[in-house]
C-alpha cells in the first residue's frame, strides 16, 4: 500500500481532546488507502517543562542525560496516539526512535540524522498494522544512546520518514493553515499560498518564518519529499494548507512569494580594522568556533590601511560575538578600534524564485522604504532573496509597505 506520513506539532496534541481530533485525521488517510507513518511531537509546553527540571537539577548538565528527560516527552504522546488509535479499532503500535531504529550521530541535542532503515516497520505493515506512530525529535546514537534532534526536530524526523519510505506526501499538521506571504498578525492583506518552491520556503525558514524548520525544508528538497502544510483545526480537504515543492510543479509564481521578518537581529560593526589579506579568516574564523550564526556582511572601502567591517547575528549571540572578537584581539589575531552593536534592529526580506527571471526588485524595494522614510543599515542579496536590516521600530511599517508594494494580496 501507498505510504503517507503525518505530523501532530505540540498545539495538535496537546490534551486528550486533540490527540483524538488528530487521530481522526489518521483515520480519514487509513480509510482511502494508505499505510500511515504518524510522527509526533511532545504535548505543547511539555518539552520546556522537562528543559526547566533540567536546568533545575542540573545547570551544567550531562548532554546524554539532557537528551533521554526531553525525549520522553513525544514518548508519551506516541503511546497515547497509539491507543486512541486502537480505540478506534485502527491497527497501531507506537515506535520510539531506538525502535526505528532512527540512527543518528553523536551530537547529543543537536544530533543529524544518518539513516533510518524501513525492515521493522514495514514488516508490521505486512502483517496488519496499519498506523506507525513514532515518536519525533528523537533517535539512537551509534553508542546507543537517545539522541535528540535539537528543537522542531519533529519536522526534520517526518520528511526523514517520508524520504526512507518514499512515501507519497508528508503532511505537516500545526497550529496555521498554511504558508503566507507575510506574518497575519502584522497585516491583514496576508495571503495564504497554495504552492511554494522549496527555495523559496527554505529562504523563508532560515529568515524567521516559523512555519517549518529550515533543516527540514533542506531535507524535502534534497530528497524530493512533497511537504504539505496544514492546520489540524480546520475542516480537512485534498486541497487544504499549502503544499511545499518543486520549482517545475508551480506554473507561474509572483516575482516575491514572501516578505520575511526577524525581530532579534544585532548589527556588530567592527571599527578600524586593518585591511590585509586574510582579515576577514581572522574575524569569522572566532566568531564561527563561538556558534556565532553570522548572516549580511559588509565591508566599507580601506582608508589609510585601516577598513570598517559590519556584520549581523541575533540578538542572543551579540556577548558570545564581543567575547570572541575580544579574544581574538588580546591573542594578537586581530586589531581593531571599537566593537560597536546595534541590538535595536530587524531583518526585513523579499524573497521569490521570480527574481532570477525579473530586473528591478530590488529598485522596488528600496524606493518603497524610502518613501515611507525608511532608513536602511545594511543590504545583502542572493539569487531569490534581499534582505535588509532598518531601525526595529520601522519593522511593521516595512513589511506592510513591501507586502502592498509587491501586490502580494493577490493571487
Amino acid at each position: 500500500m501507498p505510504v503517507l506520513v503525518m505530523k501532530f506539532g505540540g498545539t495538535s496534541v496537546a490534551n486528550l481532546d486533540r490527540i483524538k481530533r488528530a487521530a481522526k485525521r489518521v483515520g480519514v488517510e487509513v480509510a482511502k488507502g494508505y499505510d500511515v507513518i504518524v510522527i509526533v511531537s511532545a504535548m505543547s509546553g511539555k518539552t520546556n517543562e522537562l528543559v526547566g527540571w533540567v536546568n533545575e537539577t542540573s545547570p551544567l548538565y550531562d548532554a546524554r542525560e539532557y537528551d533521554a528527560i526531553v525525549s520522553s516527552g513525544e514518548n508519551v504522546t506516541a503511546g497515547l496516539m497509539a491507543l486512541t488509535l486502537q480505540e478506534m479499532e485502527i491497527p497501531a503500535r507506537s515506535w520510539q526512535g531506538w525502535q526505528v531504529p532512527v540512527k543518528t550521530t553523536s551530537a547529543h541535542s543537536a544530533a543529524r540524522i544518518e539513516e533510518i532503515p524501513d525492515e521493522n516497520i514495514r514488516e508490521k505493515f505486512a502483517n496488519g498494522d496499519r498506523v506507525a506512530v513514532v515518536a519525533g525529535f528523537q533517535g539512537v546514537s551509534p553508542e546507543g544512546r537517545i539522541t535528540t534532534l535539537g528543537r522542531g526536530g519533529s519536522d526534520t524526523t517526518a520528511v526523514a520518514f517520508a524520504a526512507a519510505f518514499d512515501a507519497e506526501r508528508c503532511d505537516i499538521y500545526t497550529d496555521v493553515d498554511g504558508v503566507y506571504t507575510t506574518d497575519p498578525r502584522i497585516t491583514d492583506k496576508a495571503r495564504k499560498l497554495d504552492k511554494i518552491a522549496f527555495e523559496e520556503m527554505l529562504e523563508l525558514a532560515s529568515l524567521g518564518a516559523k512555519v517549518l524548520q529550515t533543516r527540514s525544508v533542506e531535507l524535502a528538497m534534497r530528497y524530493k519529499v512533497k511537504l504539505r502544510v496544514l492546520s489540524s483545526f480546520e475542516e480537512q480537504s485534498d486541497t487544504a494548507g499549502t503544499l511545499v515543492c518543486a520549482e517545475e510543479e508551480i506554473m507561474e509564481s509572483n516575482v516575491v512569494s514572501g516578505i520575511a521578518y526577524s525581530r532579534d537581529e544585532a548589527k556588530m560593526t567592527l571599527v578600524s580594522v586593518a585591511d590585509r589579506p586574510g582579515i576577514a579568516a581572522a574575524i569569522f574564523g572566532p566568531l564561527s568556533d563561538a556558534g556565532v550564526n553570522v548572516d549580511m556582511i559588509i565591508q566599507n572601502i580601506a582608508e589609510d590601511g585601516r577598513t570598517d567591517m559590519t556584520f549581523s547575528c541575533p540578538t542572543d549571540q551579540v556577548k558570545r560575538a564581543e567575547k570572541a572578537m575580544e579574544d581574538a584581539k588580546t591573542a594578537g589575531e586581530i586589531n581593531y578600534h571599537d566593537l560597536i552593536a546595534d541590538t535595536d534592529v530587524a531583518k526585513i526580506s523579499a524573497v521569490g524564485i521570480g527574481m532570477r527571471s525579473q530586473s528591478g526588485v530590488a529598485a522596488k524595494m528600496f524606493k518603497t522604504l524610502s518613501d515611507e522614510g525608511v532608513n536602511i543599515k545594511v543590504i545583502a542579496t542572493s539569487e531569490i532573496k534581499i534582505s535588509v536590516l532598518v531601525d526595529r521600530k520601522y519593522m511593521e511599517l516595512a513589511v506592510q509597505a513591501l507586502h502592498d508594494a509587491f501586490e502580494l494580496d493577490k493571487a
